[in-house]
């Protein structure tokens, strides 16, 4: 049974064990860095998940661990294997073909059309109805599938938004979320389209030509459900004559007075296509090395060590793409200051409790890495008093330093207060539920208290420009003393800390979460979703204290698989679902639990 804590006690226990214990860690930060260069370096080719230059890294973290004599978890082995899709492989059989008034013709691949990298592999056949830009926006009084019926149809949607350079039209002269491709192919799919095809709208970009996007480079779910290609729109002016109508016309006609331009082309249009999309399914490794204590309880000290590669569909330089993203400070900086915090503790006394380090892959596809270890674990969660994370901790700025997940463990804060001031940073708690756009998100939802280490957002984020030669390694190594002292508390003291589950702000901990409950305005459902493969719905890993989830009794490793009447098969789906209501709006969900549907009515209330 696990004991409650009551007044100031745990922040007494906490201040008596550091007090006690009371050793700063000596850190070289020139060794720190040159960890960092060689994890950031060319060579490792930005270490995206799957490629061989992540798995000479792996490789590369157990050398280390176990020339610290640090124990491995996994039998003989300091990798924990686990398998992920690492995306789409064009296939041998794409095929576009058209037969109009008795002639058939035949659209080049690669040349005139590609599939996304999300398009589901499909065989396709049958008529085609234009959907003007394949949106449905409530918010705007603007729907391009008002009036038209596009069930067990092609649509054909046009790219971007209408009025996208008209600062005083509705949509504001910018894109908005509804320009993405990933919402244009849901929102065809919850119309009930059999597949989708995109063509550029060549009348609001005559300087851009019509250039098709390259596979692979376009940011959407692993499989989007419904078949997605882009076509050039000179191999289908043709259709388009043929009906009586003018692309040109078609977008002006919709920017000047929103109103659709939707309409079936005629029957003798039929189309032929063949969508070839091989996932391949690769093995990626968590590092996991143990530092015994006296007794089997132990603190988790963790970082991932995955980046974007060759930045493809994660980049936020996106005409950089195809070049290597190398990722210093996201997060070779974090996965450095694991494995100096493991050679200084593998030099110290024995304490009460062990220390397991450990460095996950799979973070940027959505914490894949730490929710499988979670899932698996090589030693027993209940063992497991507190989790420390550092993502992201080579730039400070001004000596600033975000604490997440105090709120998580009782007492944490009070620990924090007693350590940090010899330190002389600006510490920001403000994130207190333990939720949040990195792996200790992973170990929250199995009720283990977390403190996530960050130095900020800064213009070089996931961007080839993120480079070892901007890391503060000095100010980095301070990150590290306060770690090192709070992970040398939480070993040596008396009791653990209690897990509290926080009823949190809704903006609290955004990141990947925020279609369901991050930051913002709009409507606020409460879910924390599971990233890992292989589920067709939603699959949520917890659910909020307090949420409108929690309150229409929405259970951790529940399956949502429809919203609304809406199908939901990815989170994409749910996120495009989500956004079409407002606070206020009562939604019927249906989830699978334990194999048997669930349903209920959800009341979604405002994010704030």
């Amino acid at each position: 049974m696990k004991m409650r804590f009551g007044g100031l006690r745990p922040a007494f226990l906490f201040l008596a064990a550091w007090l006690a214990f009371g050793a700063t860690a000596s850190i070289d930060p020139n060794v720190y860095l040159d960890e960092i260069k060689y994890l950031a370096s060319q060579e490792m080719r930005g270490r995206a998940t799957g490629s061989p230059e992540l798995e000479k890294a792996a490789e590369y973290l157990a050398g280390k661990y176990r020339s610290f004599g640090l124990q491995p978890v996994v039998g003989a082995s300091y990798l924990q294997p686990f398998p992920v899709t690492t995306g789409g492989q064009l296939g041998p059989a794409n095929r576009f073909l058209y037969t109009e008034k008795g002639r058939t013709v035949s659209v080049p691949f690669r040349d005139d059309f590609i599939p996304f990298s999300f398009s589901a592999s499909a065989h396709l056949t049958g008529g085609v109805v234009f959907a003007g830009y394949g949106i449905t926006a409530p918010e705007y009084h603007y729907d391009d599938y008002q009036g038209i019926d596009v069930k067990g149809k092609i649509v054909l949607v046009l790219r971007h938004e209408p009025q996208e350079n008209d600062k005083q039209g509705v949509f504001a002269g910018r894109l908005t979320q509804h320009a993405q491709f990933a919402a244009k192919a849901t929102n065809a799919k919850m119309h009930g389209a059999a597949g989708v095809i995109l063509i550029n709208d060549i009348a609001a970009h005559r300087g851009d030509g019509d250039d098709l996007q390259k596979f692979g480079n376009v940011e959407g779910p692993s499989e989007s459900g419904i078949p997605f290609l882009q076509v050039k729109e000179r191999a289908l002016e043709q259709w388009f004559a043929d009906a009586g109508k003018s692309v040109d016309q078609l977008e002006v006609g919709i920017d000047k007075d929103l109103r659709p331009e939707s309409f079936a082309f005629p029957d003798s249009l039929r189309v032929n296509i063949t969508i070839d999309i091989n996932r391949e399914v690769k093995t990626a490794h968590n590092v996991a090395a143990y530092l015994p204590g006296q007794t089997e309880e132990y603190v988790v000290i963790g970082a991932h060590y995955d980046h974007l590669g060759l930045g493809e569909q994660y980049s936020m330089a996106p005409d950089r793409a195809g070049t290597v993203h190398p990722g210093a400070d996201d997060n070779a900086s974090g996965t450095a200051g694991v494995i100096e915090l493991a050679r200084w503790f593998s030099k110290q006394p024995k304490q009460k409790r062990g220390i397991l380090f450990l460095s996950f892959a799979g973070e940027e596809m959505g914490l894949l890495g730490s929710e499988w270890y979670v899932e698996h674990p090589e030693k027993p969660l209940r063992n497991a008093v507190a989790m420390i994370n550092l993502d992201m901790i080579g730039r400070l700025r001004d000596g600033k330093l975000y604490i997440g997940g105090v709120g998580s463990g009782e007492g944490l804060r009070a620990m924090l207060d007693a350590i940090t001031p010899k330190y002389r940073l600006n510490m920001d708690y403000s994130d207190t539920s333990g939720y949040g756009s990195s792996d200790h998100t992973s170990f929250t939802t199995k009720q283990v208290p977390v403190l996530f280490f960050f130095s900020g957002l800064h213009a070089d984020y996931h961007k080839p420009s993120d480079t070892w030669d901007k890391i503060d390694a000095p100010g980095a190594v301070k990150v590290l003393q306060v770690v090192a002292d709070a992970a040398e508390s939480l070993q040596e003291s008396g009791t653990r800390p209690q897990f509290i589950r926080v009823a949190p702000s809704h903006g609290e901990g955004a990141g990947p979460v925020s279609s369901s409950s991050g930051g913002g305005y709009g409507p606020y459902f409460g879910s924390i979703p599971d990233f890992g493969e292989g589920t067709k719905g939603v699959k949520f890993a917890d659910v909020r204290e307090g949420s409108p989830a929690s309150k229409a009794g929405f259970q951790a490793g529940d399956v949502m698989v429809e919203f609304d009447g809406k199908p939901i098969q990815n989170l994409y789906d749910f996120t495009y679902a989500l956004q079409a209501k407002k606070p206020g709006d009562e939604v019927l969900v249906k989830v699978l639990r334990n194999g048997a549907t669930v349903e209920a009515k959800v009341l979604l209330t405002k994010r704030q």
